[in-house]
């Protein structure tokens, strides 16, 4: 660990700045479930391992304020929820200084240089203990290689100590992290995996340093500082590559929530233009984007033409046009040209914000299995500590000098680091490669679930068939014109995202543009609007003269509407006097779900299809994308029951929806997916978010899940392994110190190594031609 003992006032005066309410939220959110309180990320400094974790949970949750605290160990974040009214953020950050860490906010310009730093300090550690063991290895060889009497006493005498001149500038230098951090844990009564290692250090230099200074006391007959160094250098040597390979692993992750720009260039009334920071930003501004920099907030373009890369935001992994009166999203990059973007959202209402608040909450999230080594690490450490302890005395009274080294080998051996990266380093290396395939990960331990499922059920409307809806037809009763039914269901139908609602919203715009009435239909409002799940609409809408006017758009049913013969999906308006209006819509299939539910039967999974609409448009697109169980009719409650009733029988049960109507089934099941261009991510309720809104990642997510548990499986069965097989040889005196130091490096070497094999992209399903179809039962929006 490298920490500082204690603060300087320029950071204690930089935390005070965060205290100020309009810096929150640059690194905070409001906390939807806690009125009043903030969810805040942070980046924690110093710290390594699952004891680390656990040490700063309970510093920070022993603050008053402090509401809930989620910190991994492996991505170094944390989500911290607190109450304004009872702390602030200095208080809370300066809670664990005094543990010998640093909490720095996740987006903090100058985080990424803090990285840097701390690489840079551990590549110097690194590079003299390389140095110092090299030179003690070369004055340790005669004592190895010659016979008894070919050098003398004077001359052993003084290698060792030039040895221990060189061994020095290890101890106070490069050891440094390890006595920090164990001294602190000793100070506060804590334990850490540094304290065992520490302590292994300390007995390994002092034991030899007697020998130096005393050849004919008890501890003169060998000098340990050819171990000394060698294990201090690959303890050193194994925490340089894990930083390295977590901040690969971890690459996606950074590359998403450190996108937007620092400041921008924001054009004043008199047409100047002046450099702002980025949380001066607000809606109406209009700001310009140069190439290579990323958009600071959602908006429109204004002038210029430009290529931009939208590939962690949306899955898109080609470069995407945008021209004058197109829209571009915050986090996205420009890529050829110089733009003038009007700002239309900011800060937390942008869908970047959304992709952000997912990905920080996978980052910190446990699945069980980590949990259970987080639990057990603790008491495990002491373990080790007691053991080493009884070995040393039991080896004592044979040699005292072979006991504090038999004591050395078990501290060094058993430290579980690898046990604790098992599983948080396979999982996060998985989300980091979904995420930049456009999956987006709410919390890993849905990558664990999913490895196990045996059903995998379906919605139709928007996830097998495409969410672009077009109005075909328009019935309506006596004296009510077809445009002016159009209009009034828009009305209700602007309030909603389900597909339906937006293509009978769009087709009005389109019509009314065209008749140059888009301002009057953009002006009119409805009121009292509310949506009853699976079955429509319901709101007043004021009229000429005053009149209020009561609609209900939604299912046959729910509007007592009529049923027309034809192949169109059906949606119904009604008022106080009846059924107003039906609109018949086309709707096309995915052409990629026939190869998705191909490939997804060769890996063993049962298919299912449930969904609110008719029973006859229902079978139609299951029978053309070849699954045999199909059930329409279904309202929430009714796909939910059917859920439950699968999960009774002992399945596994994944659900795949569009994230709208399908809240409560996506809650309920084991792992749910939601497409993300359907809803506000905010509101989904899914584990997993395909953003690109195309099915073919679906298969690459469930084969990678496979992957990723078989992955942590043979992590944790080597660290048993490896803990079960060197143990005992430490015990029994048969592993020297620096065999112990260099079996710890390479065991969390190789949980590492082997969870970023994980870290590859993914490829789709190829998409498969299919014909459009067109069901021929109502729904509702």
């Amino acid at each position: 660990m490298v920490g500082q003992a204690a603060m300087p006032m320029e950071s204690a005066d930089r935390l005070k700045l965060l205290d100020d309410p309009a810096e929150w939220a640059a690194f905070s959110l409001p906390e939807k479930d806690r009125a009043g309180h903030w969810s805040s990320s942070v980046v924690f400094e110093g710290m390594h391992c699952a004891a680390c974790a656990i040490t700063l949970e309970d510093a920070l949750r022993a603050v008053p304020g402090v509401e809930s605290v989620q910190i991994s160990s492996a991505s170094h974040r944390g989500r911290v929820v607190w109450s304004p009214e009872q702390t602030r953020p200095s208080e809370w950050m300066q809670s664990v200084e005094r543990f010998g860490y640093k909490a720095v906010p996740a987006n903090d310009a100058h985080a990424h240089e803090h990285r840097r730093q701390e690489a840079r300090r551990m590549v110097w550690r690194l590079s003299v203990a390389a140095m110092c063991m090299m030179q003690v290895m070369m004055y340790a060889t005669p004592a190895y290689v010659s016979a008894p009497g070919d050098i003398s006493a004077e001359s052993m005498h003084l290698l060792r100590w030039a040895s221990w001149v060189l061994s020095l500038p290890v101890m106070l230098f490069s050891c440094a992290p390890f006595f920090g951090s164990a001294w602190r844990d000793l100070r506060e009564r804590q334990v850490s995996m540094d304290l065992p290692v520490a302590l292994g250090m300390v007995v390994t230099f002092v034991v030899s340093s007697l020998g130096t200074f005393e050849p004919a006391g008890p501890f003169g007959a060998e000098v340990y500082f050819d171990s000394l160094t060698m294990f201090v250098f690959f303890l050193l040597m194994g925490r340089w590559l894990e930083l390295r390979l977590r901040d690969r692993t971890a690459g996606a992750l950074e590359a998403v929530l450190n996108r937007l720009p620092d400041s921008i260039r924001k054009r004043l009334p008199d047409g100047t233009w002046e450099r702002i920071s980025i949380r001066r930003l607000g809606v109406g501004d209009v700001i310009e984007v140069l190439p290579g920099e990323a958009f600071a907030g959602d908006g429109l373009v204004l002038s210029g033409q430009t290529q931009v890369d939208e590939a962690l935001l949306s899955g898109e992994s080609l470069p995407l046009t945008r021209k004058v009166g197109d829209r571009v999203i915050a986090g996205s990059h420009n890529l050829s040209a110089t733009l003038e973007v009007q700002i239309e959202q900011v800060g937390a209402a942008t869908r970047y914000a959304q992709i952000v608040a997912l990905m920080e909450s996978a980052s910190v999230s446990k699945p069980s299995m980590a949990l259970l080594v987080d639990r057990w690490a603790k008491p495990f450490l002491i373990a080790v500590l007691l053991a080493s302890f009884a070995s040393a005395i039991y080896w004592w009274p044979t040699d005292p000098a072979h006991a504090l080294m038999v004591a050395v080998a078990v501290l060094i051996v058993t430290c579980p680091c690898a046990l604790s990266l098992a599983t948080p380093a396979a999982m996060l290396a998985t989300a980091g490669a979904l995420a930049r395939s456009g999956v987006l990960v709410r919390r890993l331990e849905a990558l664990q679930n999913l490895a196990g499922i045996d059903t995998l059920i379906f919605d139709k409307t928007g996830t097998l068939t495409r969410d672009a809806f077009e109005v075909a037809q328009i019935h309506t009763r006596s004296g009510v014109l077809p445009q002016q039914a159009l209009t009034w269901a828009s009305t209700l139908a602007r309030h909603s995202w389900h597909p339906v609602s937006r293509a009978l919203w769009a087709e009005a715009r389109r019509q009314a543009q065209l008749a140059g009435d888009l301002p009057a239909l953009e002006a009119l409002l409805a009121q009292n609007v509310s949506e009853e799940a699976g079955q429509g609409m319901r709101g007043d809408l004021d009229m000429p003269g005053g009149v209020k006017l009561s609609l209900r758009l939604g299912s046959a049913v729910f509007c007592k509407a009529p049923t027309f013969h034809g192949h169109h999906l059906q949606v119904s308006l009604a008022d106080d006097a009846g059924w107003l209006a039906t609109f018949e819509l086309t709707e096309e299939l995915r052409p990629e779900a026939p190869g998705v539910v191909a490939e997804l039967k060769k890996m063993g999974l049962t298919l299912k299809v449930l969904s609110g609409d008719g029973p006859a448009a229902v079978a139609q697109v299951a029978q053309l994308v070849g699954i045999p169980d199909a059930r329409g009719g279904c309202n929430p409650q009714d796909k939910l029951q059917a859920l439950k009733q699968w999960q009774a029988q002992g399945h596994r049960v994944a659900m795949v929806g569009d994230g709208l109507n399908d809240g409560p089934v996506l809650a309920g099941a084991d792992v749910s997916f939601a497409l993300g261009q359907a809803v506000p991510l905010a509101q989904s309720k899914a584990d997993f978010v395909l953003m690109g809104g195309q099915l073919g990642v679906l298969v690459s997510t469930v084969t990678r899940s496979r992957q990723t548990l078989r992955i942590v499986k043979q992590n944790l069965a080597w660290a048993a392994v490896y803990n079960a097989a060197c143990v005992p040889l430490a015990l029994m005196g048969f592993l020297p110190a620096w065999a112990a130091g260099l079996g710890m490096a390479l065991s969390s070497l190789l949980v590492v190594l082997n969870a970023l094999r994980l870290a590859q992209g993914l490829t789709p399903v190829p998409l498969q031609n299919v014909d459009l179809i067109h069901p021929a039962t109502p729904t509702s929006p």
